[in-house]
């Protein structure tokens, strides 16, 4: 099971997020849960390293599964956007795949 726990301050704002784990739907390389994870979470790090002004820490190990991402200057509606998105993007995928995406909040 891939577990991403969101960080956010004490007004609901994301500052990042961290993701652990293989969803272990099918064997890899053919794995469309843990793919469309990882799609969602490396294109937010991504555009949000390309697009905004954001200074952030990453940390990533691709043997566990681990991406541990915190931006410093969250409070940019860029920034905001970009977490929102990839926290609705994964919301869907756990309606479907509950077994398999697990998604929590961490006040941070």
């Amino acid at each position: 099971m891939t577990t991403i726990e969101f960080y956010t301050d004490e007004n609901n704002l994301y500052k990042g997020f961290k993701a652990s784990g293989h969803a272990g739907y099918a064997d890899a390389g053919e794995d469309i849960v843990c793919s469309s994870i990882s799609v969602l979470t490396i294109n937010t790090v991504n555009s949000i390293e390309r697009l905004t002004d954001a200074v952030f820490k990453l940390d990533s190990d691709e043997k566990t599964g681990l991406i541990d991402f915190c931006v410093e200057n969250y409070e940019s509606s860029e920034v905001q956007l970009l977490l929102s998105s990839l926290h609705l993007g994964l919301s869907e995928i756990q309606k479907s795949y509950k077994k398999y995406l697990k998604l929590t909040n961490r006040r941070y």
